[in-house]
């Protein structure tokens, strides 16, 4: 008789039982909430923003009163939210699913002082308290690595989204320009952790975020992954040099 082998997650580079992911990811955004988004402006020279601009373009909610449901997954802080209340109309409606209180109050906040009606929700991607069909568009930015089950999350986006809802997740990639690879990670490995260390006071936070994104699976494995939820007409593209891509999916 032999024992039961424990399911292993990646946290990092490090081996991890799949139960304890979860709590070792939310302990690293309880720690970073508050300046997350100053960080992404300072480790990205803002480019991040021209990323979700990206991601904002393809959602293409409409502008007039047309209802359109948008479910924006690991986005606590309501950065994509407020983008995409921008860009759509008085029938989009938006909703903000993330596990960590933390985050999910600083969005909160600043849609309270942006004037917009979003509506957050404390939310696990493995498990979604949404009904089946509920929405016509669901976008994540640079969350799903952090999911402890990709396959999972991918199945739930899926059940709640409408016939011919579209799916968007920006995330970062692997670099392919020669050079460019070897210069973002010696950027990657040794600056990010200590700007990470000077404006959160966690340099392992950000080693932990940055080995993450090596981790991540390349991109035709993720869009197979994709492909294995039930989407079809799956797709991505590489931007700036391929350390960010966007991928779509549908659900027909």
């Amino acid at each position: 008789m032999t024992d039961r082998v424990e399911k292993q997650a990646d946290f990092g580079f490090r081996k991890v039982p799949l139960a304890d992911k979860q709590g070792l990811v939310d302990d690293v955004f309880h720690s970073v909430a508050r300046r997350y988004d100053l960080m992404n402006d300072l480790m990205s020279g803002g480019l991040h923003r021209a990323w979700k601009e990206a991601l904002v373009t393809a959602v293409n909610p409409p502008r007039g009163d047309t209802a359109f449901a948008v479910l924006d997954l690991a986005g606590g802080t309501g950065d994509v939210a407020l983008r995409i209340a921008d860009a759509g109309g008085p029938g989009t409606s938006i909703t903000v699913a993330d596990i960590n209180v933390e985050m999910l109050a600083v969005g909160r906040e600043r849609a309270a002082a942006a004037g917009r009606g979003i509506e957050f929700v404390e939310a696990n991607a493995e498990a979604l308290p949404f009904p089946n069909r509920s929405f016509d568009a669901v976008t994540i930015a640079f969350g799903i690595r952090n999911v402890p089950r990709i396959e999972v999350a991918l199945s739930e986006v899926h059940r709640v989204l409408r016939h011919g809802g579209h799916f968007l997740c920006l995330e970062f990639s692997s670099v392919e320009v020669p050079g460019l690879d070897r210069l973002y990670d010696a950027y990657s490995f040794n600056v990010i952790p200590a700007v990470g260390r000077a404006v959160t006071g966690d340099a392992e936070a950000y080693r932990y975020l940055v080995e993450s994104i090596r981790r991540f699976p390349r991109l035709e494995a993720f869009a197979g992954m994709i492909r294995g939820a039930g989407f079809r007409r799956v797709s991505f593209s590489r931007m700036t040099g391929g350390v960010v891509a966007l991928h779509s999916g549908w659900r027909l």
